[in-house]
């Protein structure tokens, strides 16, 4: 039996609620499959961490993770600690220092979800979005001149390299190959004319290694509008740290909302841990309250599975939250129901 060495980041607000309902359903997944087992170790770190200690983690905390084959992360963020803090100190270090270059975020309409589009099918929303999550818009790279001065001014850089681009495109490509799935790449080349105009000099020299894979290229504003009126249209879509942040947050309210949204970020080498998570925020507004939706977390952790190499597993979890999305009897307030946080994880493990 394989056992696997998991940190547990459950972080602010209501984090730790949502984390406990992935790490019990995790522990049930164990049980009935037999084939594999998890040891989890939880590490305090965020906010709070931050009031008391002035970092959102310890500073050999990255040298801690180190060793572990996965990390989960709950959410981030609280009032007191400014989000640039917060979001810098903790979740972006950690994608850094582990080289978690790809962020696999899927949209995908579960059956049963709620969708905001009239005449939508289920299968009309199945993307896999690959982000670009170690440089970029992202990079940090700026300067900060004159501050407070009637000349301020302030640069923030965006670094795209040829190593960093090639990389996820390669990445895409291959998804896209294995798959027989079209492969739609998203920038902005006619306004910014280094950064975008390389990304897609980038994707058709990529592109020439793989003649079998059907490609396109939209402008990130339109890709924005086909989104919404003809999502049918992108199966696998790869873009730049900053638009794949943005763009999959509306995927996610096209297909049933933050409370279903999960991503993987990935280090493809194996050679550190892998960091999979929710993508909501903590809702400090309703933390401690039992209501807070659990099944991004519950997503995250089939993500996780499917890493490890459990994609019937995690089929499985995904078919067992469809499952309650169908039935609408036990669903948390954000999905028009009136179950608590608890009962959806205790639900979901039942039907496992």
């Amino acid at each position: 039996m394989n056992i696997y060495k998991i940190a547990v980041i459950p972080g602010d607000g209501i984090g730790p609620e949502v984390m406990a309902e992935g790490v019990k359903v995790l522990e049930a997944i164990a049980r009935k499959e037999n084939k594999f087992a998890f040891e989890f170790t939880y590490f305090p770190w965020g906010c709070e961490y931050y009031l008391q200690h002035g970092t959102m983690m310890a500073e050999d905390g990255i040298e801690q993770l180190r060793g572990y084959d996965a990390i989960l992360l709950g959410a981030v963020g609280f009032p007191g600690v400014p989000d640039h803090i917060s979001l810098s100190g903790l979740l972006l270090k950690i994608r850094k220092s582990f080289d978690q270059y790809v962020n696999l975020r899927p949209i995908k309409l579960l059956k049963g979800a709620p969708c905001p589009l009239k005449d939508v099918r289920t299968e009309d929303i199945d993307m896999t979005f690959i982000r670009e999550n170690s440089e970029g818009e992202y990079s940090g790279s700026g300067s900060w001149l004159y501050k407070d001065q009637d000349n301020e001014v302030v640069i923030q850089n965006a670094v795209f390299s040829r190593k960093g681009c090639e990389r996820i495109m390669r990445y895409a490509y291959d998804i896209a190959k294995k798959e027989g799935k079209t492969l739609t790449s998203i920038s902005k080349a006619n306004a910014l004319n280094y950064s975008m105009v390389f990304w897609d000099q980038m994707f058709k020299e990529v592109g020439k290694d793989y003649p079998e894979v059907i490609t396109k290229s939209y402008l990130v504003d339109a890709a924005s509008m086909f989104m919404v009126k003809d999502p049918s249209r992108f199966q696998v879509v790869v873009t730049s740290n900053l638009f794949g942040d943005i763009l999959t947050d509306l995927g996610a309210a096209i297909s049933g909302g933050m409370g279903l949204a999960a991503g993987a970020n990935i280090n493809p080498t194996r050679n550190a841990p892998s960091m999979f998570e929710s993508i909501h925020g903590s809702a400090p507004d309703i933390a401690g309250k039992n209501i807070a939706n659990p099944m991004a977390t519950i997503v995250a952790v089939s993500q996780l599975l499917d890493f490890l190499g459990y994609a019937d597993s995690a089929a499985t979890i995904l078919s067992s939250i469809e499952t309650l999305l169908q039935e609408k009897k036990i669903l948390t307030p954000d999905l028009g129901g009136s179950a608590s946080t608890s009962e959806v994880g205790d639900s979901i493990v039942k039907l496992l």
